[in-house]
């Protein structure tokens, strides 16, 4: 079997993505049930030293469509702007992101193997091949701000499981 950039990306992008959005309607509904104000979840942090809830929320659309688009550039550079501080602009800030995954066309994504790009920061460059950033280092980050997005929502009390993390799945058809 060949190896498909596109098929070890954008679907998992896109249903991880799609699992975000549930989540960030779930803390919507969950504040307005509770009579919560959102900044409580909005803001909401696992630790004093880690990002709140929005910015893990953020983090998922750079960490996809936001690698692609650095890819695209040939440099990825991280987003330092405020994250949105409301669920509303969060579920859009989300839907603009799969939006933009699901007009790829595959082939543009298979045509990144071998580019060369770089993630810059500051002073900071470290040099990738596209499919070695997208895989060795967006992935991951993209999976570590899902998850802690979602660790935040289950610490805050929302009835969430994992199933709620996973999304919709890609069965065979």
């Amino acid at each position: 079997m060949s190896f498909s950039l596109y098929a070890a990306t954008i679907p998992s992008y896109r249903q991880i993505l799609g699992a975000v959005a549930a989540l960030v309607q779930t803390a919507d509904a969950f504040c307005t049930e509770k009579g919560l104000a959102p900044a409580e979840i909005i803001e909401a942090r696992l630790a004093p030293d880690m990002f709140p809830f929005a910015y893990q929320v953020k983090s998922v659309a750079v960490h996809s469509i936001g690698a692609i688009e650095g890819v695209r550039k040939g440099a990825f550079s991280p987003d330092t702007t405020p994250p949105p501080d409301r669920f509303a602009a969060l579920r859009q800030r989300i839907e603009d992101a799969l939006a933009s995954l699901e007009a790829i066309d595959p082939a543009e994504i298979e045509g990144f193997l071998g580019r060369p790009m770089c993630f810059v920061f500051g002073e900071r460059r470290i040099d990738f091949t596209a499919e070695e950033f997208l895989l060795s280092f967006s992935q991951p980050n993209f999976y570590f701000h899902a998850a802690t997005a979602y660790d935040i929502l289950r610490w805050k009390g929302l009835p969430i499981g994992k199933r709620d993390y996973i999304g919709k799945l890609r069965i065979k058809r």
